[in-house]
């Protein structure tokens, strides 16, 4: 049986379900012990290996598997007050990469996560095109995929909306 409260809100990941990085499942939640409806799949960076499908998004949202785990799931890149890099570090769900995750920053904040993203989805963004091809040439770019690699993370700023990204391939 499992609780059926609302997912939590996370003002730097909005639709953590849309984007995969929390899933429906009727998983034990091994910091708090309840059956949520939702698992947490990772990356978890913890000294404990275990924790990857084993938190819920509450338990992320309180802060309590990071304190009890002294974990974190993702990191942030740029320079931002040290409570933004604490809530999305330590209360906000991270996302899969090929290589190490990380957080884009804009006007002085963590920018808001919006999914994995191939060339195809990059078209509506030119700012967030803009962006990558300060690193990647235009074969680079047209090469990307959402679902495969080399790929790119789409983010948006939560003050100015411009769209910003990376990408990174094994």
């Amino acid at each position: 049986m499992t609780d059926s409260d609302p997912l939590p809100e996370f003002p730097y990941h909005p639709d953590p379900l849309a984007t995969g990085c929390v899933r429906a499942s009727d998983a034990l939640c091994v910091c708090c012990g309840r059956r949520r409806g939702y698992i947490y799949p990772g990356p978890v960076y913890a000294v404990d290996d275990g924790l990857d499908d084993a938190l819920c998004p509450w338990c992320l949202a309180d802060g309590s598997a990071a304190e009890r785990y002294e974990a974190q799931f993702t990191e942030v890149e740029g320079r931002v007050p040290m409570e933004i890099v604490r809530t999305v570090e330590q209360r906000t769900p991270g996302f899969a990469g090929w290589q190490q995750e990380r957080r884009l920053t804009h006007c002085d904040d963590a920018a808001v996560f919006l999914g994995r993203a191939g060339a195809r989805e990059l078209r509506p963004y030119p700012d967030a095109l803009e962006h990558l091809a300060e690193e990647f040439d235009e074969t680079f770019l047209t090469a990307l995929d959402a679902d495969d690699q080399p790929t790119a993370y789409l983010f948006r700023c939560r003050h100015c909306a411009r769209h910003l990204a990376y990408a990174d391939f094994t």
